[in-house]
């Protein structure tokens, strides 16, 4: 019987959405996210910004908090991919926009929908994250004030339930979301099981900086999404039989 075993290495939130979307098509989807996301605190200053930038649905619920604080749901977002932008409707915003996964395209739809003189803009990012599009965005003369909203950490263990399924040979495919988190799931994963897992199983992977992280780490059978989003991952493992 072939294997049908899909490992899911993205954290929440997303984790859960990607796990029952990977059960739809029926594989059989193992959690095993590759960051542990610590979130902070956010409060927005007294004189509103202009509008509001998100990097990730990671900075949602703190947005949120924040806004909904100073009864400001009604403030334009811009979201950089279509899954953040739906959760910060989902979350109560009222005025939403998403550059459909690109940071550039960010920058052009803000210069399309905003004046420099209208305010500050708020970024909302993780950890080291955020910093180019930023630049980018002062270039373009805006003014950005930029807010760590939450920091993800590498995982240190890989769960038992995964390594069980690798040494069973019981995993077909392997999601990553991103560079980072492709890199700390293999730094935790020991070497022989890294090894037999990438002889054994494909890779579905984001973007090309996601697939240079594994192929150095000596996979062959990888595959990266036509576009920077999650659905797009999802496309790519739909090609796939079961």
């Amino acid at each position: 019987m072939r294997p049908r075993g899909v490992i899911v290495t993205r954290p929440e939130p997303g984790l859960s959405e990607t796990m029952a979307a990977v059960a739809d098509a029926g594989w059989l989807p193992l959690a095993s996210p590759a960051l542990v996301v610590q979130r902070y605190t956010l409060r927005l200053p007294q004189k509103l910004p202009a509008a509001i930038l998100l990097t990730s649905g990671q900075a949602v619920s703190a947005v949120v908090v924040a806004a909904q604080q100073a009864k400001a749901l009604d403030m334009p977002v811009y979201a950089v991919g279509d899954r953040t932008a739906q959760r910060a409707r989902d979350a109560g915003f009222t005025c939403v926009k998403s550059a459909d996964g690109d940071a550039r395209a960010l920058v052009s739809l803000l210069q399309t929908h905003q004046q420099p003189e209208q305010g500050s803009l708020l970024l909302c990012s993780g950890a080291r994250q955020g910093v180019e599009l930023a630049a980018w965005c002062r270039q373009a003369g805006f003014k950005v004030m930029r807010r760590v909203v939450y920091a993800a950490k590498p995982i240190q263990k890989i769960t038992e339930q995964t390594r069980t399924a690798i040494q069973a040979a019981k995993v077909a495919v392997v999601l990553f979301f991103s560079a980072e988190s492709a890199a700390s799931w293999l730094a935790a994963l020991p070497e022989a099981e890294q090894k037999r897992l990438a002889a054994q199983a494909r890779a579905v992977v984001i973007s090309g900086r996601v697939a240079d992280v594994l192929r150095n780490a000596g996979w062959h059978d990888v595959h990266i999404a036509a576009h920077v989003s999650a659905a797009a991952v999802m496309e790519v493992l739909g090609l796939y039989h079961v």
